[in-house]
């Protein structure tokens, strides 16, 4: 299975099936089937690589049919010089950049996104994150995770002294959907 990521700057009308689609001007998402007039951002399951054809990002995942799975997608902002201090989350997701910059470490490689940037994280590989010195940042992410984490933070501080240190960043949930796995 793959998490595949795409966009549409003059809209996009979406059928059902396990996929978000996000409302870029209105701030909000929906899943299965929607309609969007403007900029849209939309996160869907495929099959197969062909599946996938046209994805601007699409990465395999693996996610146990016989299990109950979630899709989340949620938004994070940071006010200026904001940091997410190294962590993990327990399932991989897709990250779009909304505006401002962000410098993400991880796998021992150093990425920075400015806005309409999207890039994949894996869930387990450590990620350190630091918004821009200077002005506000925010992403819209799509996770796919395991039912137990539904309506549960999902950032799970790598070093324990992390835990207890202020948070500028900000989370809001738009929705979490039980994902509708076939399996064959």
């Amino acid at each position: 299975m793959r998490l595949s990521f795409y966009e549409f700057r003059t809209g996009a009308e979406t059928e059902g099936g396990d996929r978000v689609v996000y409302d870029v001007a209105q701030d909000e998402a929906h899943y299965g089937a929607a309609t969007v007039d403007g900029h849209a951002l939309v996160w869907q399951l495929d099959d197969t690589d062909e599946d996938a054809d046209g994805a601007l990002l699409s990465r395999r995942i693996q996610v146990d049919p016989f299990s109950p799975w979630i899709m989340r997608c949620d938004r994070v902002d940071f006010p200026p010089g904001g940091v997410a201090y190294t962590h993990t989350h327990p399932g991989p997701g897709i990250r779009y950049l909304l505006h401002g910059s962000l410098t993400v470490h991880t796998g021992g490689r150093t990425e920075t996104h400015g806005p309409g940037s999207a890039w994949f994280e894996s869930g387990p590989d450590p990620v350190l994150a630091e918004a821009s010195q200077h002005q506000p940042t925010a992403f819209v992410r799509v996770l796919v995770l395991s039912a137990e984490w539904a309506g549960k933070r999902t950032i799970r501080y790598v070093n324990a002294a992390d835990a207890d240190r202020p948070k500028l960043q900000t989370a809001r949930v738009y929705l979490e959907h039980p994902l509708r796995l076939h399996v064959a």
